[in-house]
């Protein structure tokens, strides 16, 4: 029964279709990069990068050649949209792309990660095979089918993603409106909605609708009676989330996907005005099903456990920050802080405070005083700068961090040495303080 239904053949309209737009909006995202000036406050600019933990050894190219790194990953979105070598395009973006996402994390956003999960998945996917330049070049290798499971898979993966976005909202600070609210704040000197979005009742709808949308959207789009009332609510939803929160390419992917949940003939009739494709119902099921399965079946159990670990972990993740990437939670809370970074000579015992603006730009600053794991990377850093000057350090910090409109409170054990100390990722890290009601 399931052989039957993943490996059924259907029309691949709604592949090659979001193929081309997938392409000329990652174009849009690396050359816009470049023009708005993202690579060089990011990438360019800084002494240094804090990467993923682990990949600390992945640093930005020097000089100016970040932009050209940038260049040739909106070449690559170019070549893919049009089909040309597609398979080698779409495989040296998504680990191009993986690069730039692991090199940094100061400006994370999971969206950025959904795009790493998507390049590779495109990449492996039979996008190609009809309306590119490869298949115009070899007709042989041209078809109009592709394989149900295709298609399922990107939806159930949509699922994923605006699910754990719907439930992580059902916390106190997101139904009392208080962090939306919090979020508005830095919208008010909007032309013409600055004002309206500091209402009250504004607020309330836009905590409501979120829930609401990110939980019933998929659902929604899937059922025919409310697919086009959907997809009205779709296009609302994500042009003000573009306009609000410029958030780049993310709101018009998310439109883009909804072209896997119109019948391929529809999507024929709008972007492709060709005659109705006939499509043998046989199944198919080809030798290496079982790896497909396999492959597929541990893909997705790790994205519905990846999201959850954070109860895995003691205290409130909204506090910790431990599990909190990778499990789409977004925009759910604004984290303040204040840092003093004390080193002391394991020799002489003498004691210096870090002038932070001799290492860090203003926005690694923000991070470093109110995220733990910015936080110790830093000590590390200092660790190793003064190992380099035969020099034992032990590194502390003296800091606060306050959570939405929370109080202040003592983040870190002052009399912990992070410089030598181990970095835990599936489990709590007892130098952080516990959380405390305000």
């Amino acid at each position: 029964m399931l052989n039957q239904f993943l490996f059924k053949k259907i029309d691949n309209a709604q592949l090659v279709v979001f193929r081309v737009f997938y392409g000329l909006l990652i174009s849009a995202e690396c050359y816009g990069a470049i023009i708005t000036g993202w690579v060089r406050r990011t990438l360019v600019e800084p002494r240094f990068t804090f990467s993923f933990i682990g990949f600390e050894w992945l640093q930005p190219l020097p000089g100016d050649w970040m932009y050209v790194y940038f260049a040739i990953m909106g070449t690559l979105g170019l070549m893919i949209a049009l089909g040309y070598k597609y398979r080698l395009s779409a495989f040296t973006f998504a680990v191009m792309w993986t690069g730039v996402y692991l090199m940094q994390k100061t400006s994370y956003n999971n969206h950025y990660y959904l795009l790493m999960l998507l390049a590779f998945i495109m990449a492996f996917l039979p996008a190609n095979r009809d309306f590119s330049l490869d298949a115009k070049q070899n007709p042989n290798f041209r078809s109009t089918t592709m394989f149900n499971w295709i298609r399922w898979m990107v939806i159930l993966q949509l699922f994923i993603v605006y699910t754990y976005a719907s439930v992580a909202k059902l916390y106190g600070d997101w139904l009392d409106f208080s962090i939306i609210e919090i979020l508005m704040k830095s919208k008010q000197n909007y032309f013409l909605v600055g004002d309206l979005l500091q209402e009250k009742w504004v607020h309330k709808i836009i905590a409501v609708f979120g829930i609401l949308f990110d939980l019933l959207i998929v659902p929604a789009l899937l059922w025919k009676p409310t697919r086009k009332i959907a997809f009205i609510f779709s296009i609302f939803f994500h042009l003000f989330n573009s306009i609000v929160f410029q958030i780049g390419i993310f709101p018009y992917l998310s439109l883009a996907f909804i072209l896997f949940f119109f019948p391929p003939q529809t999507i024929r009739n709008i972007f492709l005005k060709k005659k109705t494709v006939i499509v043998d119902n046989t199944i198919h099921v080809p030798k290496n099903s079982k790896w497909i399965l396999a492959i597929l079946g541990l893909y997705f159990t790790i994205q519905f456990l990846l999201p959850l670990r954070h109860y895995t972990i003691p205290d409130d993740v909204l506090w910790t920050e431990e599990g909190h990437r990778l499990s789409w939670r977004m925009m759910l809370r604004s984290r303040s802080g204040t840092a003093r970074f004390k080193i002391v000579s394991k020799k002489t015992g003498e004691e210096n405070y870090v002038k932070l603006d001799d290492y860090l730009t203003k926005k690694q600053k923000r991070k470093v005083a109110c995220y733990p794991d910015f936080t110790w990377q830093f000590a590390q850093y200092l660790k190793k700068e003064y190992a380099e000057k035969d020099e034992e350090i032990q590194v502390f910090l003296e800091g606060k961090v306050k959570i939405n409109n929370g109080k202040y409170h003592e983040f870190v054990d002052p009399k912990v040495d992070l410089a030598n100390v181990p970095w835990k990722h599936f489990s709590h890290n007892e130098w952080i303080r516990p959380s405390q009601k305000d």
